[in-house]
């Protein structure tokens, strides 16, 4: 049986890319969501359809294949080709956590200990060639993902389907996958190795896509996968670098609540330098006037740049993602084997100083849970080691002469030398002056990106203490959680982000409980309960969680950033 560590790996590798072009990622970074219906100031007037939407873009929109792209609530630009069983709801803020039907009539019917869960489609349902959406089609898109010549998509599926774990996809084995059943056209039920209650979020995953069998062109299905949304790919150049996007005549709107789909064309450019793009939606000339980015933030210059022009602060949309950064302690190192090492630190640490490092408030909000401060997480109010705003080395002081170490000690921080504002030396200086204050010296190794990963997934080389960030692959408190406290996920051979490698069978046994639920409402309560829980232990202290900003040309219409991506919901723009 597969471990669920396999999991951790595979979200490992998304780790610092999270919204590119194409949507949300697993555990990466620098893109949010909780924004305005309207946030940036676009043109006046109701939004109407019509016109040419230009998408600029650092990332390339790569692997445009359903199987291949790892995505969460359908993505962002893969959402306008790729419809799945279910989504995520496209308004602003909060409301946006929630999963809603796509596809399928309903979220999913679970059994009674979510081990299977069944869908029904909705009638009307269109290829882009006009045949029609069957189960099958699902089926075997999901399948398809199980090729190894088509990996890089989510997981999951994989350690979740009963018989996922030895299935190598319909080009090897055409029997398929035995724990999908597809009874009529109508109709998939899914049987799963063990409870999962949020299942009804992984059918968000582009794996969910249909997909014609007889239309399959194994790795070269990318370069024209058939739609099953708004809009169908007319040009694929240079692996996603270019990709334009016209309208797919079989789409009925009427079939899909979620995307307005308003332009009559999306043009996708990509591989420009970040602050070209800034400048140019800007200076929004042209074309660029109704041009928008899906991965590129405004940064702390920007900002103050912008702070001073009200037209174009008006047109910049704020967003938060379920992201942490946060100091983890390996205890099987000395001394944070210790608790009271760990809570003197938690009590030291200055946010305020961290704020400031990570970009000031205006990108960056204090933390003190681990879960993001977000209800579809579960978010539960703690501060187990209140430190005010700018940390209490006084009190941090008394825990270490408790601790064995009344004139302080020296510790070795491991931080990346990426300028990232989030695990990089900025943020590390300022962990370095507050301990320091505390009477703890602070030695930096800063590691290239690539070095600096391998250490702190390491359990056999993880340092005693590091920087380090974590997001989820949707707004729930599993995939926030389990990888990083759930001891079953240690991974003693490859990437573990179990990094205080917590094996606590109370813990393991609630999360087993917790997956059981359907009801994801409580579930969250559960989760933030956990959270808090685990709190107490000061196995990490979390910093900061980032808030994302994002510029769109002066005639964009009707932005909508919901806390699922954090950033602007592509299928809900306008352009005239």
């Amino acid at each position: 049986m597969r471990q669920p560590s396999v999991i951790s790996r595979r979200l490992a590798a998304a780790a610092i890319g999270l919204v590119l072009a194409s949507g949300v990622v697993a555990c990466a970074g620098p893109q949010g969501g909780s924004g305005d219906k309207a946030a940036g100031g676009a043109s006046e007037g109701a939004p109407r359809k019509g016109g040419t939407l230009t998408v600029l873009n650092a990332d390339a929109q790569s692997d445009f294949d359903p199987a291949r792209l790892y995505t969460s609530g359908g993505g962002n630009v893969p959402s306008l080709v790729f419809r799945t069983l279910t989504t995520r709801n496209r308004e602003a803020g909060a409301a946006g956590t929630q999963v809603v039907p796509d596809l399928a009539t309903d979220i999913g019917r679970p059994n009674k200990d979510a081990t299977e869960w069944t869908y029904t489609l909705k009638d009307g349902l269109k290829f882009e060639d006009g045949t029609p959406i069957t189960s099958a089609d699902v089926k075997y898109g999901i399948e398809r993902s199980f090729a190894a010549e088509l990996s890089g998509g989510a997981p999951y599926l994989r350690d979740w389907l009963v018989g996922g774990d030895s299935y190598q996809g319909p080009y090897k084995d055409k029997k398929g996958l035995a724990s999908i059943v597809t009874p009529d056209a109508k109709t998939i039920v899914f049987k799963l190795r063990k409870p999962e209650g949020e299942f009804p979020f992984l059918a968000t995953q582009t794996q969910f896509a249909p997909v014609p069998k007889a239309k399959d062109t194994g790795a070269k299905y990318e370069e024209h996968p058939v739609s099953s949304g708004p809009y169908k790919v007319v040009t694929n150049k240079n692996d996603g670098e270019h990709l334009v996007l016209e309208r797919n005549e079989h789409w009925d709107p009427k079939t899909d609540e979620e995307r307005k789909a308003y332009p009559d064309k999306i043009d996708v450019r990509s591989g420009l330098d970040e602050a070209v793009i800034n400048q140019r939606l800007s200076t929004s000339s042209g074309t660029d006037a109704a041009a928008l980015t899906t991965d590129t933030n405004l940064g702390p210059a920007e900002l103050a740049q912008i702070g001073s022009d009200k037209e174009l602060a008006a047109r910049v949309g704020t967003g938060h993602f379920g992201f942490t950064n946060y100091i983890a302690f390996n205890p099987k190192v000395k001394p944070f084997d210790d608790i009271k090492v760990r809570q003197a630190i938690s009590y030291a640490i200055n946010r305020t100083s961290v704020v400031n490092a990570a970009g000031g408030s205006a990108l960056a909000e204090p933390a003190t849970t681990f879960l993001p401060e977000q209800k579809a997480f579960g978010f539960t109010p703690y501060d187990h080691f209140p430190a005010g705003k700018t940390g209490d080395p006084a009190k941090a002081k008394e825990l270490l002469k408790e601790a064995g170490y009344p004139n302080g000690l020296t510790v070795t921080l491991l931080h990346s030398t990426a300028q990232n504002r989030t695990t990089s030396p900025e943020i590390a200086t300022a962990v370095q002056e507050a301990l320091g204050k505390a009477g703890i010296t602070v030695k930096l190794d800063g590691q290239e990106p690539n070095s600096f990963n391998e250490k702190r997934w390491s359990v056999k080389d993880a340092p005693g203490f590091f920087l380090s960030r974590w997001g989820a692959d949707w707004p729930a408190g599993g995939p926030f959680l389990a990888p990083i406290f759930d001891g079953r996920q240690i991974v003693t051979n490859g990437s573990n982000y179990n990094h205080a490698q917590l094996n606590d069978p109370a813990v393991n046994k609630e999360i087993d409980e917790i997956n059981k639920l359907a009801d994801l409402k409580a579930a969250a309560a559960r989760w933030g309960a956990l959270d808090k829980k685990i709190g107490e232990q000061a196995l990490d202290v979390p910093l900061f969680h980032p808030v994302y900003k994002q510029l769109v040309g002066k005639d964009v219409k009707n932005v909508v950033i919901s806390d699922w991506t954090g950033v602007l919901d592509i299928s809900q723009v306008a352009v005239k």
